[in-house]
């Protein structure tokens, strides 16, 4: 059986949430990491944006824009079938 890959983030308030990763694929060169909240029954998706930062470590950014996060759960979903 395959282990799953949490990450923890601190939401606005400071609070741990826990993520498990989904996905990570790749759109026109740029990476991105999908991940689910772990402690919530929902099929909540949120998709990060892999960026380099100044020191040469990846970062994680949420993707807030609708057009880009459109086409990335379009990607995700030729993944699945």
């Amino acid at each position: 059986m395959e282990e799953k890959e949490i990450m923890s983030f601190r939401d606005e308030e400071g609070n741990k949430v826990d993520f498990e990763a989904i996905a990570k694929i790749y759109l026109k060169e740029q990476g991105y990491l999908l991940l689910s909240p772990v402690d919530e029954d929902s099929d909540d998706m949120f998709a990060f944006r892999i960026d380099i930062n100044e020191e040469g470590k990846e970062e994680l950014n949420l993707v807030e824009d609708d057009k880009e996060f459109e086409e990335i759960k379009k990607e995700y979903k030729k993944l699945l079938y």
